[in-house]
């Protein structure tokens, strides 16, 4: 018997920038996606730019700082998966009722700000764009879907990230803000869960993946950032409960279950550092409303000076979320000692776990680091709990009559679950599970196609090529049956 609750939130979750597209339509202005190129495995994904003499130029993405007097650019010798990605905007009904037959209780979906303010500096909202989205919750609710809603998914107007020099600034706060009460006042009755920031924690937690050695300045940049983020997080959650009583706001931290590799003390006091920094420093803040007292020694390694106000600890003290979510992809060993065999995948770098099997992408498959993950962030926070990103990216292939036949995705989120069900059985408060994705989607780390993850698939190849129909996989039917079931067939 599963023990799964009755009203659980069963359900599967996307992005803007990897599945809307529509990236120059209806009045949408640019974003940073925009100017983002395709990647591999292999090969990094690159933004492009020209500099302040005109010359075109392509770096990677990851870490990248526009140079002084250059603007970003989109160029004709490269390929922008995200401008069209699978095209959600032209499909939108289509794909609802998909959703819908396959009995979602919830979606969550974000909202691309510089469709409702193409710049992020405009006094009113761009009105095509709001109308929008609200034509796409109002077919959500009428499906009997419950929209969970992402206002900001790594998706900032790129004439902020240009003039404004992005979250370093602190004047995105209040333009952060204005969106925000955008979204609260025009949805109202439609949206009844939030969540202000997608994946926090990765500015921080990305400074030592990928074979960076990140400098004290890029740690300052990278806590100044988070710190104007988890204002304007705090100020949109106090701003939301007075425009309705009845909204409940959320954070989403990218969920890693680090493990120490050795019995090493050494390895068992990083491995706590790292839960530290990576997960509980960003979590910490918006679900207790303070800086947690580590939060101190993690800005005296890289020098840091946040220059906190008494104003600015009444803000974040104020703005604390309803309820927390995070991604859950895979856990990662470490160590302080040298090794050779070394995993990787969606931003972690670590030792190879000997008990773990690994994708083509260098993701480990771990189950059972889920359960362990609630359970540390159930007893941590004592608030209801939702999983909203896990998934499979994997090739997929089409058979002649058409169907395609996915058994390692159904075998993927089958033990996933039944280490969610444990973790209830064991008292943590999960209320919902939304996978990645229930389409298929650009990938956000390397821009392909052929990274699939979604129950229905999308006719499109790594270069754009496709008549972008959909068809249902088998994880389809199967996912379909799991959520009528509450839980309960697995099979």
């Amino acid at each position: 018997m599963s023990h799964f609750p009755n009203g659980f939130l069963w359900g599967s979750a996307t992005a803007a920038n990897q599945y809307e597209g529509g990236w120059n339509e209806g009045g949408r202005g640019p974003s940073l996606s925009d100017v983002t190129t395709g990647g591999s495995v292999n090969s990094p994904r690159m933004i492009t730019w020209i500099d302040k003499y005109g010359s075109p130029h392509a770096s990677p993405s990851h870490g990248f700082i526009l140079p002084e007097g250059a603007s970003y650019a989109v160029l004709e010798d490269y390929y922008y998966p995200n401008h069209k990605a699978t095209d959600f905007y032209h499909h939108w009904k289509e794909d609802i009722a998909l959703f819908a037959e396959m009995g979602f209780k919830v979606f969550r979906m974000s909202i691309s700000w510089s469709r409702l303010y193409p710049t992020g500096m405009e006094d009113e909202p761009n009105q095509e764009g709001v109308e929008f989205y609200r034509q796409v919750f109002q077919e959500l609710k009428a499906h009997g879907i419950e929209p969970l809603v992402t206002i900001w998914h790594f998706d900032t107007p790129l004439y902020l990230e240009e003039q404004k020099k992005g979250w370093n600034n602190r004047e995105l706060v209040d333009l952060y803000v204005k969106f925000a009460k955008t979204c609260f006042e025009e949805y109202k009755g439609l949206v009844k869960y939030w969540l202000t920031f997608n994946e926090i924690n990765n500015t921080v937690m990305f400074l030592d993946m990928f074979g960076n050695v990140a400098n004290d300045e890029a740690f300052q940049r990278a806590y100044l950032q988070l710190h104007h983020q988890f204002l304007a997080s705090a100020k949109a959650v106090k701003l939301a409960h007075e425009i309705d009583p009845e909204y409940k706001l959320g954070c989403m931290i990218c969920g890693i279950a680090f493990y120490p590799a050795t019995n090493d003390p050494n390895d068992i006091l990083l491995n706590r550092n790292l839960w530290e920094k990576n997960i509980f420093y960003c979590s910490d803040v918006q679900c207790k409303g303070e800086y947690p007292r580590f939060a101190k020694r993690l800005w005296k390694e890289h020098d840091v000076d946040l220059a906190i106000s008494e104003e600015d600890r009444k803000i974040l003290k104020e703005g604390t979320v309803d309820f927390y979510t995070f991604s859950y992809y895979m856990s990662n060993s470490i160590t302080t000692h040298q090794v050779e065999d070394k995993a990787g995948g969606n931003g972690v770098e670590g030792v190879k776990n000997p008990y773990l099997k690994y994708s083509d992408w260098g993701w480990a498959f771990d189950p059972v680091g889920l359960r362990y993950f609630l359970k540390v962030i159930d007893d941590r926070y004592h608030k209801p709990i939702m999983i909203v990103e896990n998934g499979l990216g994997a090739y997929d292939k089409v058979e002649e009559d058409g169907s395609i036949h996915d058994p390692f995705r159904i075998e993927y989120y089958r033990k996933h679950i039944q280490e969610m069900d444990k973790a209830i059985e064991e008292g943590v408060d999960l209320i919902g599970y939304t996978t990645w994705g229930c389409i298929d989607l650009v990938s956000a780390g390397t821009g392909e196609m052929r990274k699939r993850y979604g129950f229905i698939y999308v006719d499109m190849d790594d270069e754009g090529n496709g008549s972008m129909a959909r068809s249902k996989k088998d994880s389809f039917y199967w996912y379909k049956k799991v959520i009528v079931s509450n839980g309960e067939d697995l099979a």
